[in-house]
């Protein structure tokens, strides 16, 4: 049991260094920002002119991705990923409910953190985006060019992917890993306090077919049962490893703010993931039960289909000699960041008073020289004074996540201390640092995590935003601020509050994606299944209680728009296929007493809701995006009867 005194030691800690802080660094002040004179110029697009950069913010608790335009920051879509979406009517419609599946069944919300762009030599090619869902581990896939989720992959024997979506060189893996060690055995029921004998860690390793982006879930690699926070893959020297974080390295299972802050070091995890591949191809990883869904929309029709696994290869490093090794790290380490030339391997210590930095060229010199403190569970830990290169004293308290501007220096977001801090990788002396508003998490550098960082803005994604906007009650956005790096000093531009809680953020040039976006779905190439492409072949069907009504939209009429011979208890399909051709013609389609949401249906795209009438009468039904001039016009009525009636099933438009 915890006892009061414990409780009062841990706010007294807490207190504590929330003081310092104050005295240390005083509160933020807006000196930056006021210096800034012609910001507003500077971030100023003009009307109908184009955004140099194409943001893309994850949604945290809202489950979702948004886009923005960067230097304006003005917003362009919200787009829906593993929650539903009542406004386009995903996660509703019969073609986006399996993307919403899983082990544990319908699951319509998650907690979306770290998107990352696909990449080519590193970079980013404009292809997909991934993301990840931390609270039912899962892993989607957007395709860039519709801005629509297309996939997604349940991870198995993970409790929490918070350390997921980030892409090797090439996208040959995307990593994910377990946040909370839970028992490997699926479903296994044993007490919480064998936390050390039964549960175990994992790392995940997602396979993206270079061709299509297709997800698979290839291996995982059982770990001791730490908690693992976040990854990064390494670049150029580095290109064949990937590194994770861990924290609770002291394996408890309660009050983790005491209890998992106790040792000095806890690890980054450092795995040649090439090396792992070669194993696992060899024939060294153990088949163990896993059930996890893979959900994909199917190209040819738009219907998303699942299909459920029942196993996955499993490698145990006392099998994978030479693979994987411990880099102690202080303390409690949650950001693990690669610097362009894949030589420095940064840490973000939240309870550090230091920004540890290690050597990748000191790291391998150390695995050949056996520079060990330890193994386990057949991983070695390397000598700490083995990879450390350099230790950046200074930082601000409570140092969490690094990017870098590719002239020589990294910037580090710190969230006690509210603030961002400039450092320089020759020197490792901080040389510049600027208030956040306030208690930022992560930060984001245009390209500032590949080899070739633009340096241009940086984007700071801070917790609160308090005093920053006009008040709206006890809970305020989100925001984001956005600074000029392209001096000596960072210069804050642009604050804007964001969408649900963005943890972290890519950016690309906007020309690698905007001539390559559909403006339409070609309607000749749509072969949904229940699709008409014809007013003419417009109808209603019926099939015992299941009746399908096949309806196109155009401006400004559904045909048909009248139905009758609907019974009580039937479950009608409404297959509504948009015949535009025309950018952005958008229709929609709700109906009186549906339990559902509304559907958007893009040009040439078909889709469906299903509505169960519980009571007669006349129930209009109406086109919800505004269309044309004749758009109040753009409505219908179905008639619904009782169970037994005997009036027969008719539908038209007009005097068809």
């Amino acid at each position: 049991m915890i006892q009061k005194t414990t409780i009062w030691k841990v706010s007294t800690v807490l207190l504590g260094i929330g003081l310092v802080s104050v005295l240390m660094y005083g509160c933020p002040s807006q000196t930056e920002m006021l210096d800034t004179g012609d910001a507003a110029q500077r971030v100023y697009v003009a009307p109908g002119e184009y955004d140099e950069y194409y943001a893309f913010l994850s949604g945290g608790y809202s489950g979702q991705l948004s886009v923005w335009g960067l230097p304006s920051g003005r917003m362009f879509r919200n787009i829906p990923v593993f929650s539903q979406d009542p406004e386009s009517g995903y996660g509703y419609s019969e073609e986006t409910k399996p993307l919403l599946m899983t082990s544990y069944g319908f699951i319509p919300w998650d907690d979306s953190h770290h998107p990352e762009l696909s990449l080519t030599n590193s970079m980013p090619d404009g292809r997909w985006m991934f993301i990840n869902a931390n609270n039912t581990p899962r892993v989607a896939r957007i395709d860039l060019t519709s801005f629509e989720t297309v996939e997604t992959l349940e991870l198995p024997n993970t409790g929490g992917n918070h350390a997921s979506t980030f892409a090797t060189e090439n996208t040959e893996y995307i990593i994910g890993a377990t946040r909370f060690s839970i028992p490997y055995d699926m479903d296994m029921d044993v007490p919480i306090d064998t936390y050390s004998e039964n549960f175990d860690g994992s790392l995940s390793f997602i396979g993206v077919d270079d061709e299509t982006g297709e997800m698979s879930m290839d291996f995982q690699i059982l770990m001791p049962p730490y908690h693992y926070d976040l990854g990064r893959a390494g670049k150029g020297p580095s290109a064949d490893w990937v590194f994770f974080t861990t924290y609770n390295t002291e394996e408890a299972h309660t009050l983790l703010e005491i209890n998992a802050s106790e040792f000095d070091k806890d690890y980054i995890v450092a795995v040649n993931w090439k090396m792992a591949e070669e194993y696992v191809r060899e024939g060294r990883a153990e088949t163990v039960p896993a059930e996890y869904y893979h959900n994909m929309k199917d190209e040819n029709t738009s219907v998303a289909v699942s299909n459920v696994h029942d196993e996955v290869l499993l490698l145990d490093p006392r099998d994978a000699p030479d693979m994987i090794y411990f880099l102690p790290t202080p303390k409690s380490p949650h950001g693990v960041d690669i610097d362009p030339t894949g030589e420095y391997i940064v840490g973000g210590g939240k309870l550090a008073t230091v920004i540890p930095v290690h050597s990748f060229s000191r790291m391998l010199d150390a695995i050949d020289n056996d520079a060990f403190e330890e193994i386990i569970n057949g991983i070695p830990v390397l000598e700490y004074e083995s990879t450390i290169v350099g230790e950046v004293e200074n930082p601000g308290l409570g140092p969490l996540h690094t990017e870098f501007d590719g002239d020589g220096h990294a910037y580090t977001s710190v969230y006690i201390s509210s603030e961002i801090v400039k450092w320089s990788l020759e020197t490792f002396e901080v040389v510049d640092r600027i208030d956040s508003y306030y208690s930022i998490g992560h930060l984001m550098i245009t390209g500032g995590d590949t080899p070739n960082p633009d340096k241009r803005y940086m984007l700071g994604l801070t917790k609160t935003s308090r005093d920053r906007f006009l008040p709206t009650g006890p809970k305020q956005l989100h925001p984001a601020q956005l600074y000029d790096i392209s001096g000596d000093r960072m210069e804050m531009l642009l604050d804007f509050p964001t969408i649900g809680e963005p943890h972290y953020a890519q950016a690309i040039p906007a020309d690698q994606i905007r001539d390559n976006v559909k403006q339409i779905y070609d309607l000749d190439a749509n072969n949904h299944p229940h699709a008409v492409k014809r007013t003419a072949d417009a109808r209603v069907e019926r099939d015992g209680d299941v009746v399908r009504v096949y309806m196109t939209n155009i401006r400004s009429h559904f045909t048909p728009d009248n139905i009758e011979g609907i019974r009580v208890g039937d479950e009608v399909h409404f297959h509504l296929t948009n015949i535009e051709q025309d950018w952005d013609m958008v229709h929609g389609f709700a109906i009186k007493g549906s339990n559902s949401a509304e559907v958007l249906i893009a040009p040439g795209e078909t889709k469906t809701i299903v509505w169960h009438p519980q009571r007669t009468g006349i129930f209009p039904f109406y086109c919800t995006a505004f269309c044309s001039a004749l758009h109040q016009e753009m409505q219908g009525y179905v008639r619904v009867s009782p169970a037994d009636t005997d009036v027969p099933l008719t539908w038209r438009t007009g005097e068809d």
